[in-house]
């Protein structure tokens, strides 16, 4: 019987001062067994015997029947052709006349294999030396970017001595972005490690995986140069590199909440640059004596030194100018000037940028697209072609896609249609769109405009023809009297 406390203190006290057990049954209510059971303190209401129940059938030989069926299974190695709990069963029901339940022995097969296995969550506490290694990983986010709604992937770093971090975001997780974000990383660390710690990404991993893998082509001479050895992890193991995954969730709640606005990509990784140094500074790691800035400081000095010749991370690429003065890169059009029409030119493809080169000197940059079928123009790689074919100009795809509808529409107005428009194009190209729209909001409504009023504002008149000098250059006047007397002018 199961007593309360109280009762269990009634029975003990009144024990003690020599009441007896029939008295105290009697009294409480209870049998006279209870009373026997608790009055002398050898055990207690909140003891519970444990529920071992351990049938007699699986006996010895039976266990050692089970071990056997383990160890051919061993013997064997055949992943797809091992003993289920069924299979042991019948053939013990076979080979034994054994006359159990299945029930039991699938319970003594699955204890028995836990006893021969170590638990898959079970991990081994890990130690590294100072700059011995970095874990890096990706991760994803979502931002606004210019007012719009934009997925981007977070490249994640982190020392594994010091617990120093270093967090970027690029538009996709190619292996142009996978290398200049390493790049950026020691730059930002001050040094390179011994060795990186990744996974079996694509970007990084040609085939294979873990000890097996074979790392692509540029990575391998990208690691060649920085000097550090590749460590790739097991599949579906972020236990070893557990570092970096908690910081992927860490960064992403810390310094992307609340949602960021920025005008552009650069913008934001500006902010998480500094949200990095903010951590460097200020965070220290539970269960460590030391805040991540001691630490770090100790680090760093032992990293290697970054080369002084900077690896080309992009993705190169050989293109033709088209007739229409665009070079394609990626599925996507880049416009180049028009004297470049089909030749060559060597396409530098960056995570976030792209560069177009002819002959070694750069003729165009842009902010690199992703997608297909988007075209970038420039309007000033036209200008020249505009000013020989004016007739164009109302239906330029470079017009209508890099001007204002408000210019376009102040254009229209002008007196001497498509080559004036041409004109005004022109003074855009040398002065800037904005500085054009700024003289139109100048010249009144009732006035029809022209190239030459533009002109006008553009080359003010100067107000005086007097021309001050602000520093006046200093002249020492010269005493003529001695030779006045020497040649006889002062007698006369």
């Amino acid at each position: 019987m199961i007593i309360e406390v109280d009762i269990y203190s009634a029975i003990r006290t009144r024990y003690s001062d020599g009441e007896s057990i029939r008295s105290i049954a009697k009294d409480l209510s209870i049998s006279r067994q209870t009373v026997k059971k608790y009055c002398e303190g050898a055990t207690h209401p909140e003891v519970r015997k444990d529920y071992q129940r351990k049938p007699d059938i699986i006996t010895n030989n039976i266990k050692s029947f089970i071990l056997g069926c383990f160890k051919e299974d061993e013997d064997e190695n055949l992943k797809k052709q091992k003993h289920t709990a069924k299979k042991i069963y019948d053939r013990l029901v076979e080979e034994k006349n054994f006359i159990g339940a299945y029930s039991t022995i699938r319970a003594a097969v699955s204890n028995l294999r836990a006893e021969r296995s170590v638990p898959p969550q079970s991990n081994v506490p890990l130690s590294y030396a100072p700059g011995e290694a970095v874990q890096i990983d990706w991760g994803e986010a979502t931002v606004y970017i210019d007012g719009q709604k934009t997925k981007l992937y977070t490249f994640c770093g982190r020392l594994c001595y010091s617990c120093d971090i270093f967090v970027q975001v690029y538009k996709a997780a190619n292996q142009e972005a996978f290398l200049e974000a390493q790049q950026i990383m020691f730059d930002f660390f001050g040094g390179t490690p011994r060795r990186i710690i990744f996974d079996n990404a694509k970007v990084a991993v040609k085939e294979g995986f873990g000890i097996h893998a074979k790392p692509q082509d540029k990575y391998l001479s990208f690691s060649a140069h920085y000097a550090f050895s590749l460590d790739f992890c097991n599949p579906a193991s972020g236990n070893e590199k557990s570092l970096v995954e908690n910081l992927v969730g860490y960064s992403r709640r810390n310094f992307l909440v609340p949602v960021p606005r920025v005008s552009d990509i650069d913008e934001l990784n500006r902010k998480l640059w500094n949200d990095c140094i903010s951590y460097r500074e200020k965070h220290k790691i539970d269960h460590r004596q030391l805040s991540v800035s001691v630490m770090y400081q100790e680090e760093t000095r032992l990293l290697n030194t970054i080369p002084m010749y900077r690896f080309d991370t992009s993705k190169t690429a050989i293109a033709k100018v088209d007739d229409f003065s665009t070079v394609r890169y990626e599925k996507n059009n880049y416009s180049v000037p028009t004297k470049y029409l089909r030749k060559d030119v060597t396409v530098k493809g960056y995570a976030n940028n792209i560069c177009i080169l002819h002959e070694g000197s750069v003729v165009a940059t842009y902010f690199r697209q992703y997608g297909s079928g988007n075209t970038q123009y420039r309007l000033e790689h036209y200008i020249d072609l505009l000013e020989r074919k004016p007739r164009s100009v109302s239906n330029a795809r470079p017009v209508k896609e890099t001007l204002t509808k408000d210019l376009l529409d102040w254009g229209n107005q002008l007196p001497g249609g498509n080559k004036e428009m041409v004109k005004l194009l022109r003074l855009c190209v040398d002065y800037g769109e904005e500085k054009i729209l700024a003289i139109k909001r100048l010249i009144p409504g009732y006035v029809v405009p022209s190239v030459d009023m533009v002109r006008a504002y553009l080359n003010k008149p100067v107000e005086s023809s007097v021309i001050y000098l602000k520093n006046e250059i200093g002249i020492t006047k010269t005493n003529l009297k001695k030779y006045d007397e020497k040649y006889g002018v002062a007698n006369q």
